[in-house]
């Protein structure tokens, strides 16, 4: 290494003077400002260590400043070695317009402070942990509780818990024995103790409110209160949604519902069935037999699906629930009719409380 640094003074001495290597200079300046952090750093892990040393000593501390000192004069070297290499620059440039082996030297110098300065890091860091464990100790020691704590350990200890301290658990600690496990008489927690009380004079209050004042509702009470509720909101949702109608919960229109529905019928109802209802393609509407039921919820069925595979069409794409309704309710008001040239009976015999099977030799559906 310092038949480099003669060579890189010869050099100097025959070359003409050239413009700054702006790499060279950056690394130098480099090294100079690690061994300037390496000093930093060894001052400050010396300081910890004589605080360290006051209070025990060892052979780990004595080998630590060694080993400062060792890595401190290393840098101190290459901080010399760097100030002979920025007096002149070489024709013979191959990295960044360095020479190789300065270029070499100071990589190698920067890795090494680089080394010692994270080597210096962790010295400090365990050193300044062990004097702050030795310093909390102190603290600790020295100082008492917060006020705030002592007065939430009193509150815990006559309100929270109250429990024998460990240290005095063997005086209370009763006879009986159970496999080697010993019963410790503990005092219950005294906010279990106090909750229990509560329920007690709820349950006084609760008896007198519903079983001997009458001012509270007992379960059946209550049922029957929301029943009446849920069937004054169902009624006030009906109100609302008056076009809300499907199978399940269609009724009979009134008079002038039917009208409407009869109207519908003449429009789309009397090629099958006939003006009166009389039948024709499709069956009599008028008398008591029925192929797919004749209560209004069988009608309106009937009229919102059909019955393809029998001639019958679904309605439901063409008119809204409300009109399907008033023409099924104009179909049941037609009921017992007498036409002339009627259509015979098919399907099964409807009345509200019995059904009776009969015979039916047309397949088309009403």
């Amino acid at each position: 290494m310092l038949n480099s640094f003669n060579s890189v003074a010869q050099s100097t001495e025959n070359v003409k003077q050239e413009s700054f290597n702006y790499l060279e200079i950056l690394l130098v300046t480099t090294s100079i400002i690690l061994v300037l952090v390496i000093w930093a750093l060894s001052q400050v892990l010396v300081t910890i260590s004589k605080a360290i040393l006051k209070k025990k000593k060892n052979g780990l501390i004595l080998k630590s400043l060694m080993i400062i000192i060792m890595t401190t004069a290393l840098a101190s070297s290459a901080s010399s070695q760097n100030s002979l290499l920025i007096t002149g620059m070489k024709e013979n440039k191959n990295y960044g317009g360095m020479n190789a082996v300065d270029f070499y030297v100071l990589s190698t110098v920067i890795a090494i402070e680089i080394g010692v300065i994270l080597f210096l890091s962790l010295m400090v860091r365990r050193s300044f942990k062990e004097l702050s464990e030795e310093s909390d100790k102190e603290v600790i020691e020295k100082t008492s509780k917060p006020k705030l704590a002592k007065l939430w350990a009193a509150i815990d200890k006559k309100w929270l818990t109250r429990a024998i301290p460990i240290e005095k658990e063997a005086d209370f600690l009763l006879d009986h024995d159970y496999d080697g496990i010993r019963e410790l008489d503990n005092a219950l927690p005294p906010w279990w103790k106090y909750g229990f009380y509560v329920t007690l004079v709820i349950a006084v209050f609760y008896m007198m409110n519903f079983h001997v004042w009458g001012t509270g509702k007992n379960p059946e009470q209550e049922y029957t209160a929301e029943m009446e509720a849920g069937k004054k909101d169902e009624e006030l949702y009906k109100m609302k949604t008056k076009d809300l109608v499907d199978e399940n919960n269609v009724a009979m229109a009134d008079a002038l519902g039917i009208e409407a529905g009869k109207n519908l019928y003449m429009q789309s109802c009397i090629a099958c069935h006939g003006a009166k209802g009389e039948g024709g393609i499709g069956p009599n509407l008028t008398d008591e037999y029925w192929i797919h039921g004749g209560s209004m919820n069988n009608i309106y069925h009937t009229i919102k699906i059909g019955y393809p595979e029998k001639g019958m069409q679904s309605w439901q794409s063409m008119y809204s629930p409300v009109q399907m309704k008033n023409l099924a309710s104009y179909v049941k008001s037609i009921k017992g009719t007498k036409s002339e040239n009627a259509k015979g009976p098919q399907g099964e015999l409807y009345q509200e409380n019995e059904i009776m099977a009969v015979d039916s030799t047309v397949n088309q559906g009403k």
